[in-house]
């Protein structure tokens, strides 16, 4: 995959097992053994009934699905509760396109912080976005571990030129 444009649309009703498939894949680019994943196999897995309620957003580089993103709740705060990127895309700024993207989604939604409860794998990347840790919380997938939990505020966006 080379460093072409991210095209951004919704997940659309027919892809939840291509994306379910890719949160695997990425969980699994960090060394995590197959019983870690297989112990995260439920979190991570979508269903195409629950694509539009999680607001799914896909990231296409060369027509090929590269990441994808969730941002769930309601307002005024709000949950980045999936964000993951295809192995042979990470370093290549879909993460970051996907991140935007839903940041500016969530303040027009008006949603004023977004938590994440990241793997620690990935709190690099939330840190560098302007993410702050807050506090650690249990993995719902495997006892015994934690998570580094972030909260990014959500500065209004700087008004429009005229």
């Amino acid at each position: 995959m080379t460093n072409h444009p991210t095209h951004l649309r919704a997940a659309v009703p027919g892809e939840a097992g291509l994306l379910s498939a890719l949160a695997l894949r990425s969980k699994g680019h960090w060394g995590y053994d197959a019983d870690f994943l297989a112990a995260c196999r439920d979190e991570l897995t979508l269903r195409d009934d629950e694509l539009a309620a999680r607001r799914t957003v896909v990231a296409e580089v060369d027509g090929t699905v590269a990441g994808f993103g969730t941002l769930e709740g309601d307002a005024p705060v709000g949950e980045l509760g999936m964000l993951f990127v295809d192995p042979d895309a990470i370093g290549r700024g879909v993460g970051r396109a996907l991140l935007g993207h839903l940041v500016e989604a969530a303040r027009a939604l008006g949603f004023t912080t977004l938590t994440i409860d990241a793997d620690p794998n990935a709190e690099a990347f939330y840190v560098a976005a302007g993410a702050v840790r807050v506090r650690a919380v249990p993995s719902e997938s495997i006892p015994g571990r934690v998570l580094p939990q972030l909260e990014l505020s959500l500065d209004p966006a700087p008004p429009a030129p005229r």
